[in-house]
């Protein structure tokens, strides 16, 4: 009775056209692969090899059977290394940089749900500016990065596209009258602002943003975190370019107001952002591509 084996010695000995080489690749001796090939033509009733001095080669129905045999072959090699793959999620690790907004923006949501498929991969997450996520992709310290613009790579970095989103003006209940109607830049440009260090992306870009108006972004107060500033801004200490989405809360409560703007402020993207001359374990490649395929934009 033909099995599974003879298949799996039919098709090493039928690639690299040598007995001994397929017993040496299978981790057998070369007498027992050519008797299992002789009880394998006996089955079929036809002719595989052709052998000679020179070596073997494979007769027309050989080459035919070896067509259909590499196919199942080569796709049962394939199952067996995913559920490989799968079994050492069981035990991975995967270091994620990711600045603020990226982290509680898109990553949180995509995190939550890998981590229901896969419970045992473990997770370090530092919380960097984009700059520092950047930095400690290229020193290998991080497995990927997560960040918002502005962002500037070259390769071997390599930017997938998560999300986009924009900010808002807002101020606390001392700046009320601010939200009552459309404000120029210009006009506001004297108050206290609150903001990111200058070390941020964030920073960067209001820099930009003002210098494109004619002003210059001096903030009054600086925070290490978006999540130091709303605190901030609702004690009336400053107003401050916050995401619409993070606000929402305090929106509806009254803590803040949203500061209209005559000026449209830009928007922002999200990045995975990789190391192409890096290699990764499973759990990072299974993680990458289940964060990039679990929203496109």
């Amino acid at each position: 009775m033909i099995t599974y084996d003879y298949y799996r010695i039919f098709y090493f000995v039928a690639r690299y056209k040598s007995f001994t080489k397929a017993a040496k690749m299978l981790g057998n001796n070369q007498p027992n692969i050519t008797r299992c090939m002789n009880i394998l033509e006996q089955e079929l009733k036809c002719t595989l090899f052709l052998r000679s001095n020179r070596g073997i080669s494979l007769t027309p129905e050989g080459k035919k059977l070896y067509e259909h045999v590499a196919i199942a072959y080569e796709q049962l090699q394939i199952g067996e290394e995913e559920i490989r793959q799968n079994g050492e999620l069981e035990n991975g690790l995967v270091s994620i940089g990711a600045s603020e907004n990226a982290l509680r923006l898109v990553l949180l949501s995509r995190l939550e749900k890998f981590h229901e498929q896969y419970p045992h991969v473990r997770l370090r997450i530092s919380n960097h500016s984009t700059p520092q996520a950047i930095q400690a992709l290229r020193s290998d310290i991080v497995d990927f990065a997560a960040v918002t613009t502005p962002l500037d790579i070259k390769s071997p970095l390599e930017k997938i596209p998560l999300a986009s989103y924009r900010e808002i003006l807002i101020g606390g209940r001392k700046y009320k009258k601010l939200a009552e109607h459309t404000q120029k830049l210009e006009d506001i440009a004297s108050l206290p602002f609150i903001s990111l260090d200058e070390n941020s992306s964030t920073r960067e870009l209001y820099n930009s943003f003002f210098l494109e108006q004619g002003l210059s972004f001096a903030p009054d107060m600086e925070t290490a975190t978006t999540d130091q500033m709303l605190p901030l801004i609702t004690h009336n200490l400053g107003i401050g370019f916050y995401p619409k989405k993070m606000a929402e809360l305090a929106l509806t409560k009254g803590d803040v107001y949203q500061i209209p703007l005559e000026e449209k402020l830009p928007l922002r993207r999200i990045y995975l952002v990789t190391n192409g001359s890096t290699a990764k374990s499973t759990a990072v490649r299974k993680m990458i591509k289940f964060i990039q395929e679990y929203h496109k934009i």
